[in-house]
């Protein structure tokens, strides 16, 4: 009797296949890393051309968070159905047209319609990126790769970071979203030959022509040919919201979402206000990305380190250390620095914890999840989650325009990071997910 291709895959050392696609998935959350901060980025620009206040800044830097929160539920759950691979390729798409379209604005309005239309589709790709790695890794270097692919959202906001200061000292801020649009175009063709869709997903949802799809891509991985699949239980043909609320998922599907949610704020309000932040300190708007640069390299480091360490050591405990040194070096940095030597370095060492928690989470989500609700499930707490992305910055906003100094509004948004780590805390134990 043929073995199961998932556990062949489960057991099996890493194919030069399956590193390619985790490849991919990495430049695609680094693709999601810089048109997600390339608001960011642009907002001193727009703040200065426009007229605007903090206040309706922080609602223009939530845009894309809000399209993001209802992209990563309804599309996570679509992702489920039709496959990660199609909805990686539609993602892109609306990614692409969304930032194109943004260089059109004349308004606050239509600024924001645009930035919550690219938001959907790059919450879909969170999900489906999310769900597509850990099913390409092998048992052994899950969590390591979905750390990987974690880490490309800082990298992409670094490299973004590079590119756009140097854009922004010679055109205005519309250069960072013609740059974002074109190098996203770039990636349907990558993606479209080079990512199948996952072995899991195919043995899960049997679909017509699943038999020579599977052995096309067991082939591809270096593995021996299968004459018939293995079957499938009914009920895990689905993909509902209401599956990660039964009993089993219940208590996990409420903590991790809660501990996303409120994490994602401490790490959106460094990432959302450093440039402006910078800016009101008298540093130029080109000083400004390259402190944010340090932010997502520090973010890098802090990833990549989790992800090597989570290999030999328990996930939970680590996460839970980089959601307490969130608090520190986010309350930390509300100190100001008038030198910009340290002012990087203070940022770039929040990030190096915020990142790692982020990372920490995604690795959760991978294991706690099973494959017919795999995408489901991330879709869903990162869904729900990004709703504390999506008001940091306007809470921020609101506090500075409250008469908050930047010391008070930090430990407030840091708070979000000491919320989190008592959830993990109280997370139950569970075994990884197949």
């Amino acid at each position: 009797m043929d073995r199961d291709p998932r556990t062949v895959l489960a057991e099996s050392p890493m194919s030069r296949a399956q590193i390619v696609a985790v490849v991919i998935t990495i430049a695609l959350n680094a693709l999601d890393g810089f048109d997600v901060l390339a608001i960011s980025f642009a907002s001193p620009g727009i703040a200065s051309e426009w007229g605007i206040d903090r206040a309706a800044l922080g609602v223009v830097l939530s845009m894309e968070l809000i399209g993001m929160a209802v992209g990563s539920i309804i599309l996570g759950g679509v992702t489920d159905r039709i496959g990660r691979r199609p909805m990686i390729l539609l993602c892109l798409c609306v990614m692409a047209l969304g930032m194109f379209m943004v260089t059109t604005t004349t308004s606050i309005t239509t600024l924001s319609a645009w930035r919550v239309f690219t938001g959907l589709g790059i919450g879909g790709m969170l999900a489906a990126t999310n769900a597509t790695v850990a099913e390409y890794a092998n048992a052994r270097s899950r969590n390591f790769c979905v750390a990987l692919m974690a880490i490309g959202y800082p990298i992409g906001a670094v490299l973004g970071g590079m590119v756009a200061a140097q854009l922004l000292k010679g055109s205005d801020w519309r250069s960072v979203f013609y740059f974002g649009g074109s190098v996203t175009l770039l990636f349907i063709p990558i993606v479209w030959f080079l990512l199948p869709e996952t072995l899991p997903f195919l043995c899960q949802k049997q679909g017509p022509g699943a038999l020579d799809k599977v052995n096309r891509l067991l082939a591809r991985m270096g593995h021996a040919t299968v004459a018939v699949l293995p079957p499938v239980s009914a009920a895990r043909h689905g993909g509902s919201i209401a599956d990660i609320f039964r009993p089993a998922l219940l208590a996990t599907t409420l903590l991790v979402t809660l501990a996303y949610f409120t994490h994602i704020a401490t790490f959106y309000f460094i990432l959302k206000w450093v440039p402006k932040i910078v800016v009101d300190m008298g540093f130029a708007p080109s000083a400004a990305a390259g402190v944010l640069v340090w932010a997502n390299l520090g973010g890098a480091t802090g990833g990549a380190l989790l992800g090597l360490f989570a290999r030999r050591l328990p996930l939970r405990p680590l996460i839970v250390v980089a959601l307490v040194g969130s608090v520190a070096m986010v309350s930390w940095f509300g100190r100001g620095q008038s030198d910009l030597t340290q002012l990087s370095l203070v940022v770039g060492i929040a990030g190096f914890f915020t990142n790692a928690g982020v990372v920490g989470l995604y690795a959760v989500f991978a294991e706690a999840f099973p494959t017919h609700v795999r995408a489901t499930g991330t879709g869903f707490a990162i869904g729900v989650g990004r709703g504390g992305a999506a008001i940091s910055p306007i809470i921020a906003g609101l506090l500075f325009e409250s008469g908050f100094g930047l010391q008070g509004v930090a430990v407030a948004m840091a708070a979000g990071a000491g919320i989190a780590a008592i959830a993990i805390l109280a997370l139950p134990s569970r075994a990884p997910a197949a």
